[in-house]
């Protein structure tokens, strides 16, 4: 199956889009029917070219009734029917429409209510990430799952941020790079230690955090250090950093996005019980992000899709430890990166598109045909023929 990316606003006012999106050669067409916000280019909207997209909106309607403490909010940039109209517009162009559900990943909530969003080691919050160890949180997920597959009958339900999101996250006039921060810093500050994690983790876990970030002995973190102080230790794994206590801390995070993830299912099955799930998903165990961590597989979804967004070696490998995961009859999916710094040629996108299957894809989903020139949409269109 081969699935493009679409947002509500790509089709909603423009009726030449359901055709160009299905003369692409896809069976069906991931909508958001919940999603952060962002800015976007809109190259093929008849009535502009550049979205700004303030805060994360549902793009169906928002039943007060259907909601408990964390309620989204309504886009004002389009319709709040969004969805339901754009949905219609690409089922009468025969494709199948999946819902595009960004759980977690929700600035404007996140800014209302502090008490729910994940804390680093130092106390700091990220107001985009909502912590799913909050019941709060939780209850917000297993609604909106609910409201989309009740008000929304998508053909199928795509879970995004299905886990914590952690430090990465581009934010406005972004100044962290000086910092000097590695891979294995950037998931140590991904670490929750809100009020909700806190209790769940071991003895002696905030400290060696600091520590590790700050370089300074482990009890001593709240020195930072010296200024022309030689370089700090650099780690190469968050299991060093953490030492003994690596397997607990571990347990506790792969746990809270377990049971988010399991609840959800059970909330999607209790609503529609013959739509197919698909979880943006990654097999490392410290994942935090779009793609939660999902080290140990999960049976209850049909899908799984790992981002395919960087290093193709480094890609086509998560791609075969997600199959390894797999259960018979379960997929993987690649998430398929259209837009810079891939280049705009068919014969590499073919190329990069045989390696994922390869590794074990075999459903390709596209981003983005909403975002894409239209010299891209055309090297989409041609890759996907090269291979078939």
């Amino acid at each position: 199956m081969n699935v493009a990316y679409v947002y509500p606003w790509d089709v909603v006012g423009d009726p030449a889009a359901p055709e160009r999106l299905a003369s692409l050669g896809v069976d069906a067409v991931a909508l958001a029917a919940s999603y952060h916000a962002t800015r976007a280019a809109t190259p093929h909207h008849p009535a502009h070219r550049v979205l700004d997209v303030p805060h994360a909106a549902f793009y169906l309607p928002v039943r007060a009734s259907a909601w408990g403490r964390l309620v989204p909010r309504s886009p004002s940039w389009t319709t709040p029917d969004a969805y339901l109209q754009a949905s219609d517009a690409l089922r009468s162009a025969g494709l199948q429409v999946h819902a595009w559900t960004v759980l977690t990943h929700n600035s404007v909530l996140g800014r209302e209510h502090p008490d729910v969003v994940v804390r680093n080691a130092f106390g700091d919050p990220y107001p985009h990430a909502l912590c799913p160890s909050s019941p709060d949180v939780v209850d917000y997920c297993r609604r909106l799952v609910r409201e989309i597959l009740e008000v929304g009958r998508p053909d199928a339900l795509i879970l995004e941020s299905c886990g914590p999101m952690g430090y990465g996250h581009q934010s406005i006039h972004e100044k962290t790079a000086g910092a000097d921060w590695t891979v294995v810093d950037g998931d140590l500050l991904s670490l929750c230690f809100c009020s909700a994690c806190a209790p769940r983790l071991p003895a002696g876990a905030r400290e060696r955090v600091r520590a590790a970030i700050d370089g300074v002995p482990a009890g001593d973190s709240a020195r930072p250090p010296a200024p022309g102080a030689a370089h700090k230790t650099s780690f190469s794994s968050v299991a060093e950093a953490l030492g003994p206590l690596a397997d607990e801390v571990r347990a506790q995070r792969v746990g809270v996005s377990a049971s988010l993830r399991q609840t959800l299912i059970s909330t999607a099955r209790e609503a529609a019980p013959d739509v197919p799930i698909t979880i943006h998903a990654n097999p490392d165990p410290w994942a935090t992000g779009a793609f939660a961590a999902l080290p140990d597989g999960e049976p209850g979804a049909e899908v799984l899709v790992a981002n395919c967004w960087g290093d193709p070696a480094t890609d086509t490998g998560r791609l075969a430890r997600l199959r390894e995961l797999c259960r018979p009859g379960q997929r993987v999916g690649a998430y398929v990166l259209a837009l810079p710094p891939r280049p705009a040629d068919p014969e590499a996108q073919a190329e990069l598109l045989r390696a994922y299957a390869k590794a074990g894809a075999s459903e390709f989903h596209l981003y983005h045909a909403g975002l894409a020139s239209p010299h891209r949409l055309a090297t989409m269109r041609q890759a996907l023929r090269l291979i078939s």
